[in-house]
């Protein structure tokens, strides 16, 4: 179905081109544009159509199109801003789903749009009423109910102490004073929400300038508020119990009837079980389930049956008094979560559904034939192969591999191994935006054993709880790692087998041969990654068909090593298996092998040529984020509820909510959530996955991350459009925080140090700060040196020979802080970066002074600034450093190298201070570290 140029209205042209809100209203049964400066200001007389264009991270757009019936508007009015929508629709692709929008009963995906609320003002074009400006009236005494924890629906209602009851929130707008009375069985959450309408209220009607005051439903003429409160309504009496109300939907009909649309009229259809295959797609049905209606429109219908349809319902929903029945259409393929929930089943994979890429090209052609720029609309996001990973890359991290119902800490130089049959916990600390954060997680292997994986989750868990919920826990399942993982270890091993004793216990009992990896063995490993600050090398089958064009890949016998170059690989690639030698077979030199040109060696060691893939292994992508409110009643089901348009207000201090970005979901919990709840936010995050609300086959293996309140790591908090950090910092419920600001204008914050505590005993930390200063490690064993400049030649061969290696070297070029691959660097700051990282400790007094000097010197070109002493504040060293007796006051001890002389700098560091800090971050810290510097 498409609609033609003359049949468009010109008020729609260019219309949903970019992300964000575009509003009509209907007047002389024409759509006139309303300007960005009227958004959310709606009269009772009129009708409006809303289109909400959102931008996904495939590079297509997703319509949701309302169109908004005020109280007063006339049903031919309503009828044409129906058509209306038909239209529009038709010209953005015929895929948008449409909403009818009642003033009082609007969808909370529209509410969400105008935060914190709609409230329609007298007047209209089609009711022959003048709009009446708020400013201009005169203030007279109003009363609202305000209803909805997430989002609110505000209603004004007669003002009468009569109406009042103990189960809703009202706020009372007097010409001086609103005052907001919370009925005693109302909930927090909705006391907060009000109080963001009180805003709104003092804002517009008020200019800001008028008091605030809360009255609690059971507070007498003792409270001064209250009393006050209470005067305006001639004094006080004792409230009535809420009656059933048109609001409470009780006069809609529960039982779910389908109607099928033929020329105009609407046919009853008959079914024992609502079924997909009910649904023809040269038809429109209308599926009736009481307070909501769906219209679906099959793809094979035309332009004119959608408006048919359209018309028809809106004349079923006046003549019926169902005009408060929500309706929603829907075209085939695109169908919404809610009504495919209302069938007994729904094939995962609709029969016709067009792409982005074809409902963008008929977008863009209708587009163009207007005259209009469509430069960039065909355009789709360029998908990455890892994202950014949001985490510091300098931190430290700690490894245990869980053994039965222990784990043991592995050291720094066996941390980066780990094995496809056991479990392990990880603690990473690092760095972030304005505080230490800390991330503990467990990572699961292929083959491990169930009762290891539920003694790592207890053991994490323990570990977070003794940090108080503020560390982030994470469950890992191999392949399914989200990019943090890999930059935690920065270079990582993934070996066949298992060590634990339930594994190799496992493997006895099942009478399974134990294929553990064998230095001296056949081994094959695929090389991947996007740069030197997450690459792995993953140890699989040494056949042939294991090959993939895509990747290259490290053989070895024992005897002889054998690198493969895929056709399909870049530079990056071939970067990274060098480095990767280091860590698997440093001590035997490689033969490079390149696809097409292998020897006969090689083949014969796989067991033969076979066909192999030339793709690249698809991992799950990010996808669009999703927000959910989290219930988990008493007999353990979980109840969710999706919060539209989110924000970091969304999460408030009372509940849980989960983060569904489908390759990953977070659970998030607020302060004031029980502590027993907390504890059971991973078995929320599972449920949730087996739940798959949105219908997506969510894997039993999609990693799960926790949050606890004020203790969000930037991976998350960057799926928000903005984050204010000191929210999450504040004391008491979400009503008590709003209260605050409202009345006070300022936050009163937790008391809480900048730096966290580690969520591990300190003695457990100094003893592996011991083994490890940062979160890289290499094999004690390798000294070969690879990719080094000819400048290098001569001082490389001072320490090739492992009696004189340095033992802690860990690979070059590691990248500073949320790092961006741009390959292998091959600048002269690499070079000076892999030497200075072999500068420590008895090897540098054992490399000539003279030669330290000159390989400088040459990879810097001689560029040093000139260095002056004057002017600056200088200690001895012996005053500076960390274990120093008389230490120099009032220095800066993260900076304590600024405070030596020229020469005393140079003789320590061996290089100029220019050199020095040309360096990464952490080899700058690293050789602070050996000095007592930092």
């Amino acid at each position: 179905m498409s609609i033609s140029m003359k049949d468009l209205d010109p008020a729609f042209r260019g219309a949903g081109q970019k992300d964000g809100l575009e509003i009509w209203r209907i007047e002389n049964f024409k759509p006139v544009a309303v300007p960005a400066s009227s958004y959310g200001k709606f009269y009772m007389g009129d009708s409006y159509i809303i289109l909400k264009t959102t931008a996904l991270r495939n590079g297509s757009f997703r319509h949701d199109l309302h169109y908004w019936l005020g109280r007063d508007s006339s049903q031919d009015e309503a009828g044409t801003a129906a058509i209306l929508t038909v239209e529009l629709d038709a010209a953005l692709g015929g895929r948008a789903v449409q909403y009818r929008e009642v003033q009082g009963n609007e969808t909370e995906k529209l509410l969400s749009y105008f935060r914190p609320c709609i409230m329609p003002q007298p007047g209209g074009v089609a009711t022959g009423f003048n709009h009446v400006e708020v400013n201009e009236q005169e203030h007279v005494t109003r009363l609202y109910v305000c209803r909805g924890k997430h989002v609110v629906h505000v209603k004004e209602v007669p003002f009468a102490r009569s109406t009042l009851n103990h189960d809703d929130i009202f706020i009372l707008d007097t010409k001086s004073k609103i005052f907001q009375f919370n009925g005693s069985n109302s909930c927090i959450q909705e006391r907060a929400k009000a109080l963001e309408v009180v805003q709104y209220i003092k804002d517009t009607f008020h200019e800001g300038k008028c008091e605030i005051a809360a009255v609690e439903d059971g507070r007498l003429m003792a409270d001064a508020e209250a009393g006050e409160f209470w005067a305006t309504f001639g004094g006080f009496a004792p409230l009535p119990r809420k009656t059933s109300s048109e609001e409470t939907g009780g006069d809609m009909d529960a039982v779910v009837k389908l109607l099928c649309f033929n020329q105009g009229t609407l046919e009853p259809i008959g079914f024992e079980s609502l079924v997909h295959e009910l649904l023809e797609p040269n038809k429109c049905y209308l599926l009736d389930c009481g307070a909501e209606m769906y219209v679906w429109m099959g793809r094979g219908t035309s332009l004119q049956q959608r408006k048919g349809a359209s018309e028809a319902a809106e004349k079923m929903l006046f003549d019926g008094s169902r005009t408060k029945s929500h309706v929603m259409k829907v075209i085939e393929g695109y169908e919404t979560i809610m009504f495919k929930s209302k069938f007994s089943e729904w094939p995962a994979t609709p029969d016709l559904k067009l792409s982005s890429e074809d409902g963008r090209g008929k977008v863009a052609a209708l587009l163009k034939s207007q005259g209009l720029d469509v430069k960039g609309l065909m355009k789709s996001a360029p998908v990455k192969e890892e994202s950014e990973s949001y985490i510091d890359c300098t931190g430290h991290l700690q490894v245990w591999r869980v053994n039965g119902n222990k784990k043991t800490l592995l050291s720094s130089t066996e941390q980066s191994k780990i094995y496809t049959g056991d479990c392990y916990i990880f603690q990473y600390t690092y760095t972030g935006e304005d505080k230490e954060e800390c991330l503990i997680g467990t990572w699961f292997g292929k083959k491990s054993i169930e009762e290891e994986r539920a003694s790592a989750i207890s053991q994490a868990s323990k570990m977070v709880q003794a940090a108080k919920f503020q560390a982030t826990m994470a469950r890992l399942y191999e392949g399914k790692e989200p990019i943090q993982f890999f930059v935690m270890f920065q270079s990582l091993q993934v070996f066949k087998g298992g060590l634990s004793s339930g594994y190799k216990s496992f493997i006895a009992e099942s009478g399974l041969d134990d294929d553990s990896y064998s230095e001296a063995g056949l081994a094959l490993f695929r090389i991947q990654g996007s740069g030197s600050e997450n690459m792995q090398a993953i140890q699989v089958d040494a056949v042939a068909s294991s090959l993939n064009s895509s990747y290259c890949y490290i053989l070895h016998d024992g005897n002889s090593v054998y690198t493969w170059i895929g056709n399909n690989t870049t530079s990056v690639d071939h970067d990274l298996v060098e480095r990767q030698l280091d860590a698997i077979k440093s001590e035997l030199p490689s033969r490079s092998q390149k696809e097409g040109r292998e020897t006969d060696k090689f083949w014969e060691l796989l067991g033969g040529k076979s066909k192999y893939s030339n793709k690249k292994i698809e991992r799950e992508q990010e996808s669009d984020p999703h927000l959910f409110s989290c219930i988990l009643s008493k007999d353990g089901n979980l109840k969710v509820k999706e919060i539209h348009h989110f924000t970091q207000d969304d999460l408030v201090a009372e509940d849980v909510f989960v983060l569904d970005c489908h390759s990953y979901l977070f659970v998030w919990f607020g302060q004031e959530v029980d502590a027993k709840v907390k504890t059971q936010a991973m078995d929320i995050g599972e449920k949730f996955i087996a739940s798959d609300f949105l219908m997506k086959n969510l894997s039993r293996e999609t990693t799960i991350f926790t949050v606890s309140e004020g203790s969000e790591p930037q991976f998350f908090t960057r799926f928000f459009t903005s984050w204010d950090a000191a929210k999450s910092l504040m004391h008491g419920s979400s009503y008590q925080r709003r209260l605050a600001i409202l009345k006070g204008g300022a936050r009163p914050l937790i008391d809480k140090p900048k730096r966290r505590t580690p969520a591990v005993s300190g003695r457990a930390l100094a003893q592996d700060k011991s083994q490890r200063s940062r979160s890289m490690s290499t094999s004690p064993e390798c000294h070969r040196i690879r990719g080094r400049s000819p400048a290098f030649a001569a001082l490389t061969s001072t320490f090739e020979k492992p009696s004189t290696r340095n033992l802690s070297t860990p690979p070059p070029a590691i990248k500073k802080l949320f790092p961006k691959s741009t390959g292998p660097e091959t600048s002269k700051q690499t070079a000076i970066s892999e030497l200075t990282s072999s500068l420590e400790g008895p090897l540098r007094s054992s490399i000539p002074k003279h030669l330290r000097d000159k390989a400088i010197q040459e990879d810097t070109g001689g560029e040093d600034e000139a260095e002056d002493d004057e002017g600056r504040t200088i200690h001895p060293y012996e005053r500076v450093t960390t274990t120093s007796a008389d230490p120099a006051p009032d220095i800066d001890i993260t900076k304590r190298e600024i405070y030596l002389s020229i020469s005393e700098f140079r003789d320590k560091f061996g290089m100029s201070r220019a050199a020095f800090y040309r360096l990464p971050k952490w080899k700058q810290n690293k050789l602070k570290t050996a000095l007592q510097l930092f």
